[in-house]
């Protein structure tokens, strides 16, 4: 399997209980959920929900917060092997995928699927499915992911 070698099982599981934490906190303690294009919205004015201070910790904190094990770790390789102009519309289509769908990956993905939210279920369904379509798209034509 095609970067199999370069697993970190412990990191992701350590990642994925982090994620899931942050997760229960933001809804058991500020009632939210913690989906980050909503809180994205939220903090440069174009959503509602979370009080603007919470919600603005909160995207602050994803990036301060790899920073910081950047720091601890002694640094993290970035890669990114597609050109800059695809990055930029890539997370335009994501951007607008989100607002399409109520949410994103985190807000439904994980928030949504762990109160067996028929709309996330659909919804996360919907981004694994094209998840998979692309990869085996790309395949086909010849790039490697």
């Amino acid at each position: 399997m095609t970067g199999w070698s370069d697993a970190m099982p412990l990191a992701g599981f350590a990642g994925g209980l982090m994620i899931g934490l942050a997760a229960a906190i933001m809804l058991l303690g500020a009632g939210r959920i913690a989906g980050v294009s909503g809180l994205a919205a939220r903090t440069v004015g174009l959503g509602s929900g979370a009080p603007w201070a919470v919600a603005a910790a909160f995207i602050l904190g994803l990036p301060l917060g790899a920073a910081i094990v950047s720091w601890f770790a002694g640094g993290v390789v970035v890669r990114f092997p597609i050109s800059l102009l695809a990055l930029i519309l890539g997370g335009l289509l994501v951007g607008f995928g989100t607002r399409l769908g109520s949410g994103c990956t985190s807000g439904h993905g994980v928030c949504g699927l762990s109160r067996l939210s028929p709309r996330s279920i659909i919804a996360t369904t919907g981004f694994m499915a094209a998840g998979f379509a692309t990869v085996a798209a790309l395949r086909i034509v010849g790039v490697g992911l």
